[in-house]
């Protein structure tokens, strides 16, 4: 159960991660996280760092799906004025968002990537699901309710992966 936590790649943000690396592994499709993966979960609406690095990431010819635990208000509200598909209320780690995400963007498991904040729910998600996964730092210390239960348990795992000589968080950052 523990191992299926642990993520392929460590990032310390969504800014460090080599995204030409992906190309060449093969990646085109990326499903993140929304709260304290791309923003604070307090702030309503991209940042203009966030804005330009979306672009960029289109730009090289990825897909980008918003895939979320959070209301249809909340995820509607940020992901809309970015013209970005959005899947709310996702119930990660279960696997029928990231199905569905897949769906959405016509792309198989092989070239797709998920980045998110979370063990418990993006990294234990996507790895079920066999999907690629990168781990970020989470952008801010504020989390609701389950968020921070989450953060206890990964807590333990993380010093029984660290035990284990599995942490590799980049050397670079």
């Amino acid at each position: 159960m523990l191992k299926s936590m642990i993520p392929d790649m460590y990032a310390q943000s969504i800014y460090t991660i080599d995204f030409h690396e992906l190309q060449r592994r093969g990646i085109k499709s990326v499903i993140v996280d929304l709260d304290n993966t791309l923003v604070e979960s307090t702030r309503p609406d991209a940042t203009p760092r966030l804005i330009e690095w979306l672009d960029e990431v289109k730009h090289m010819g990825f897909q980008v799906i918003i895939v979320s635990n959070n209301t249809k208000t909340r995820v509607s509200q940020f992901a809309t004025p970015l013209q970005i598909p959005y899947i709310h209320t996702a119930k990660k780690p279960l696997s029928q968002a990231f199905r569905k995400a897949l769906q959405m963007m016509g792309s198989n498991k092989e070239e797709t990537v998920v980045i998110g904040d979370q063990l418990l729910t993006d990294v234990l998600g996507g790895n079920r699901m066999g999907l690629y996964t990168i781990l970020v730092t989470p952008v801010s210390n504020v989390d609701g309710f389950f968020t921070r239960i989450n953060r206890q348990i990964e807590r333990l795992v993380f010093r029984w992966m660290e035990k284990r000589g599995l942490l590799r968080w980049e050397e670079n950052h």
